[in-house]
């Protein structure tokens, strides 16, 4: 009789309890004590035990036969090998390459986010080991919110920091009568976090909030970024026009004296300035509600209105992370915190405003009590790095010059990549200029579990083991729960635990005492845990044992300020609690910003018109976001994201009327194409999408089809459409929101899907 068993797991997602059968994953359902609990859980047994995992490591064929007329990468067969001979390659190219390049020539972005575990984690690991050989150029920041990470510094002080001091919603409740919400606060992303989640509480603070009476405006293109039940008033604008109705909501506050002169003059710096734009003072055009009526779509009496509501009442402003991914998306940030502090309620109960609200399931609703034990990565000697979303520029322009926070840089010249615990083809734009970048290095590394898009563009892909193959333990970077991880599965085939992998590359390279410091995978968790009881019983937790906690269920811990109120400290003594800017207070104007002398980022909040607006790319905007089917692209082959696709890809959302007059029907194959590609995805025609827009989730494995005109993706990968342009030459960021299409019905037989089944696979006749 087959062995049945149940155990615990945690992903980005939350926490699961998976049921195993003969030594495998059948199920994965969500803990009894998280009120909702996220269905993502049910793409794990389909995607662990599919057809596309990687079972042994294979080298791309080219690479291997040193061919002369080679099959590029993306398109080209592989041959699987012995792991013995896969590591001596990558010994030999290690050597090469810092031997007659230098290490800065090595570069490991492996943006991503792998595993919950604080020990099995892809990019710690990866990172952990090149430092003891040198080190490696890396990338800085996220794609998430990157803008916000280079910008907020300059006006208010470090995101990160103040994310996790967001005013709670117990506390918006309480004090709020007004949110309003630009892009929205999408349910769906607030199903995963940053190094995980045990319980989900999104939902029902949002209730609370809608109980009490708390009023939401929705200023998003997609109706559903506010659940039903707040009610809320669905005011989409023209995409990229967010800073504009923001600055003729400031007119209309400044023209009726409903601005708090008081608060601008003890707290904030650069008033006057900034009014001299808003005016028009300084370039000739007033930025009244007519001028921002023009440009959102609004009337201007709506805007009047909402100037006027957001002033009689204690307002929060929410600004969701997605509006900084677009062309100029610093100045949307920039705008909301000067919006926010003409009203005066920032550090008032209630009042303010937050960027990131909904950006994950923790941020203002939980925050760890304190810092975990973690992985040492050890000390990079290399300092060279790009920001995030400067692959293809790196890659294609090796040694190039470019501006970056303020400072000139130089892109290393990247001859070996390595990537580990991510997907690029998922979260970079312009897909074929990707495709086009990744053929320059010499050798392309990845570790992965399935043969995504980047691991077909590797010259040794590397199989590796999945976090319910391993033991760990998850805790999440703003959660207040430990979790234990269960090895619930062997890991199939020769599929291995990365760490163990390490530790023979080191050997080979005379560094595997310094990469292992002589410990075991189970010494380490020991370690770590044992860092994780030190900073509990300095914070008055008594944690039990590893070995009392690994079996044991989910420690749950207070949250250290459940009454926190963002910048409350600040409001209430400037002086003896000043901002960590350059003048300790709010910079409306920036004189650090206005002496970069950018011409894409000036000295205040400004507004700039999207850049394929102009250029006429198509007559529809592309919107893309976090679907709720998956984190990201992981697992997009298990059956709860198969469940949602239509005929296979991924679903667009269409207006009523868009599709009408393309005599498209719900269920249609349509076609998305503009000068830089074409995808195919399946019609869901609705009125929950503001007309004018489509919306087409992310994470649909990238699947080109090299035949077809601009190797059109056959998924529904909107990268395949987005430009590769960055918000702005202060933060670099990458500018996703502003792409436009056209669509058509595409008549005919749809191409199969490939990208869910393995490229083809030679075996080694190698006598080893």
């Amino acid at each position: 009789m087959a062995t049945k068993t149940s155990r615990l797991t945690a992903n980005h997602w939350g926490v699961g309890i998976a049921r195993v059968e003969a030594g495998r994953i059948v199920s994965v359902d969500g803990h009894p004590a998280d009120p909702d609990p996220s269905p993502i859980n049910g793409n794990i047994p389909g995607s662990l035990n599919g057809a596309a995992r990687i079972l042994r490591p294979a080298i791309r064929k080219s690479w291997l036969d040193k061919s002369r007329d080679p099959v590029p990468r993306g398109r080209d067969a592989f041959v699987e090998v012995s792991w013995d001979r896969a590591l001596d390659f990558i010994a030999g190219e290690i050597n090469r390459v810092r031997t007659d390049h230098g290490n800065e020539s090595i570069f490991a972005g492996s943006y991503g986010w792998s595993s919950a575990g604080r020990f099995h984690h892809a990019q710690s690991q990866l990172k952990r080991f090149l430092n003891t050989v040198g080190g490696f150029s890396y990338s800085e920041g996220n794609y998430s919110y990157n803008a916000a990470l280079v910008m907020m510094p300059y006006i208010v002080g470090p995101f990160r920091k103040h994310v996790a001091e967001a005013t709670r919603w117990s506390v918006i409740a309480k004090h709020s009568d007004l949110v309003v919400m630009f892009g929205g606060m999408a349910m769906r992303n607030t199903q995963v976090s940053d190094g995980g989640v045990a319980i989900h509480r999104m939902s029902n603070n949002l209730r609370s909030c809608a109980k009490a009476g708390v009023e939401f405006v929705n200023i998003s293109p997609l109706r559903t970024d506010a659940a039903a039940f707040l009610n809320a008033d669905w005011k989409p604008v023209h995409p990229g026009t967010d800073t504009a109705l923001m600055l003729g909501l400031a007119y209309v506050l400044m023209s009726e004296g409903l601005h708090d002169l008081a608060f601008l003059a003890r707290y904030c710096v650069g008033y006057d300035q900034f009014e001299a734009y808003l005016t028009g003072a300084s370039d000739g055009v007033p930025k009244s509600a007519e001028w921002a009526a023009e440009h959102t779509g609004w009337s201007t009496q709506d805007i009047t209105d909402l100037a006027r509501k957001m002033a009689s009442n204690r307002c929060m402003i929410s600004v969701a992370a997605g509006v900084q991914r677009a062309d100029y998306g610093e100045q949307a940030l920039w705008m909301a915190v000067t919006l926010a502090a003409m009203l005066g309620q920032i550090g008032l109960p209630g009042g303010g405003y937050t960027v990131g609200y909904g950006v994950n399931a923790n941020v203002g609703n939980m925050e760890r009590l304190f810092r975990w034990g973690t992985l040492p990565q050890g000390t990079n000697p290399v300092t060279n790095f790009i920001p995030v979303a400067m692959i293809s520029e790196m890659l294609l322009n090796p040694g190039g010059a470019y501006t970056y926070n303020g400072a000139e840089r130089r892109f290393p010249d990247a001859r070996l990549v390595w990537w580990a615990g991510g997907n690029p083809f998922h979260h970079h734009q312009d897909l074929l200029r990707l495709h086009k970048a990744i053929q320059t290095p010499e050798t392309v590394i990845v570790n992965d579990l399935n043969w995504t898009a980047m691991a077909r563009h590797a010259d040794i892909v590397l199989p590796v083991a999945a976090a319910q193959e391993r033991d760990d333990f998850g805790a999440g970077k703003s959660d207040n729960a430990l979790i234990p991880m269960h090895k619930l599965a062997a890991p199939p085939g020769e599929a291995r635990v990365e760490y163990e992998m390490y530790k023979d590359l080191a050997s080979r390279l005379g560094t595997e005492e310094q990469f292992t410091e002589g410990r075991t995978p189970d010494a380490w968790l020991r370690h770590i845990w044992e860092e994780t009881r030190a900073a509990g019983a300095q914070h008055g937790v008594s944690l039990p044992d590893w070995d009392t906690f690994h079996v044991g269920d989910v420690i749950k811990l207070p949250d250290p300020s459940p009454n926190q109120v963002f910048l409350a400290e600040f409001r209430a003594d400037p002086a003896s609690n000043p901002l960590p800017t350059p003048s300790g207070l709010i910079e409306v104007f920036s004189d650090t910003l206005a002496g970069f002398d950018l011409p894409d980022c000036k000295g205040h909040a400004c507004f700039f018109p999207q850049r394929d607006f102009k250029a006429g790319e198509g007559d529809l905007f592309l919107l893309s976001g976090q679907p709720k089917t998956r984190l990201h692209s992981q697992l997009d082959n298990g059956a709860f994201s198969l469940s949602h696709k239509v005929r296979g890809r991924e679903p667009v959302l269409i207006h009523t009327n868009d599709a009408a007059r393309r005599r498209i029907s719900d269920g249609d194959i349509v076609e998305l194409s503009n000068s830089r590609g074409r995808c195919l995805a399946g019609a869901r025609i609705t009125d929950e999408v503001f007309e004018g827009c489509v919306f087409l989730w992310t994470g649909a494995w990238w699947d080109p089809d090299f035949s077809a005109p601009q190797a059109r993706d056959r998924h529904g990968n909107p990268n395949a459409l987005t430009h590769d342009q960055r918000t702005s030459s202060l933060s670099q960021s990458p500018a996703s929101h502003s792409a436009r299409v056209s669509l058509h019905r595409f008549d005919g037989e749809p191409p199969d899907i490939t990208v869910h089944q393995p490229p083809v696979l030679y075996s080694d006749t190698d006598p080893d």
